[in-house]
């Protein structure tokens, strides 16, 4: 196998990865908004999560990649 292959094997790899993310971070369906005292607050830890997420998919393509 050739690196040309092997690398378009790869970035599919890491492009179906993501669509399977982006395909969970969907909600299911359309609900009516909180009212101002029902609102959630952010403590940033789920911002945090996503950063890794894409940091360790990252690592993985690099890996894999050079690998």
């Amino acid at each position: 196998m050739n690196s040309s292959s092997a690398r378009s094997q790869a970035l599919s790899l890491v492009g179906l990865l993501l669509l399977a993310i982006m395909n969970f971070s969907q909600v299911d369906g359309i609900t009516p908004s909180p009212t101002p005292a029902e609102c959630p607050t952010s403590d940033g830890t789920s911002l945090d999560q996503g950063i890794a997420y894409f940091l360790m998919l990252a690592a993985l393509a690099i890996t894999y990649l050079m690998h």
